[in-house]
């Protein structure tokens, strides 16, 4: 019986792929048979042989080329590499991105004080930082007419959060770009291609530890906030995400395209 859920064999390239949630996704691809193609900038070249060596060392498959996602000329050489090693691209996870600091409006505060510049950054990364790996990498599924595309949207898409203006701002236009992108390429080249989002709910990462935690590793008042608003009443942990990204990247998805998929420990369906 054929396992729907399957990726082995697969070629997946992800953008963003040294951080946290990066490296876990990563790993979990490879354990899964899939040939696993890391992208992320060149400083975090040694993370990302720390990585494969891990990999590589439980028999999975995976290599790294160092990018800049608002550099196309950069982007079409990692294709070109890519295609020369793995000879195609299955799949694509764009999570490539993140939230910057001057980009949001503290409680001390107002809309008046927001930087403006500090918000076109935060949407050029988030939202440019998808269309232009998309734009370069799905020329190989569109040759084959078949492909999967999964951009990283965030719970701050679907409920506006304080503080984080420009951010929230930046992934709902992931969103929409990834509905307008479903019937983009599924009209002109084909059911095969699908796209879809994930938007996940509050983890602990390096970007918003400091937000999050105090320095001696307590809570802050915002984390109390979130946590009260979560029927959970805990963050999530990376690995909780790997189901849903599975799920959107083999064949038992096959029909899904256009969605913005919410794995969040309750958030946005919780209101008092």
């Amino acid at each position: 019986m054929k396992n729907l859920f399957s990726v082995e064999g697969k070629v997946v390239v992800m953008t963003g792929a040294c951080g946290i949630l990066g490296a876990t996704i990563v790993k979990h691809f490879a354990e899964q048979g899939a040939k696993v193609v890391l992208l992320d900038l060149e400083r975090t070249a040694e993370v990302a042989e720390a990585l494969i060596a891990e990999i590589k060392a439980e028999g999975g498959e995976a290599c790294f080329f160092a990018t800049n996602v608002l550099d196309k000329e950069v982007l079409e050489q990692n294709y070109n590499d890519i295609i020369a090693k793995y000879g195609t691209i299955d799949i694509l996870l764009n999570a490539a991105g993140g939230n910057m600091a001057r980009a949001t409006v503290q409680p001390d505060q107002t809309i008046f004080d927001l930087d403006v510049e500090a918000v076109k950054l935060c949407t050029e990364l988030n939202l440019f930082g998808t269309i232009l790996p998309t734009m370069v990498f799905a020329k190989a599924m569109v040759e084959k007419k078949c492909g999967s595309i999964i951009n990283f949207s965030s719970e701050s898409a679907l409920r506006p959060l304080t503080r984080v203006a420009g951010y929230g701002v930046a992934k709902a236009a992931v969103s929409n770009w990834t509905k307008y992108l479903c019937g983009e390429l599924a009209l002109k080249f084909g059911d095969g291609l699908r796209v879809n989002a994930i938007a996940p709910g509050f983890l602990l990462t390096n970007q918003n530890r400091a937000l999050l935690t105090n320095p001696d590793g307590s809570l802050t008042p915002r984390s109390h906030t979130i946590l009260s608003h979560t029927p959970y009443g805990r963050f999530l942990e990376p690995d909780e995400l790997v189901g849903t990204l599975q799920w959107l990247a083999s064949d038992a998805s096959k029909a899904v395209s256009g969605t913005v998929v919410v794995v969040d420990g309750g958030f946005d369906a919780f209101s008092i």
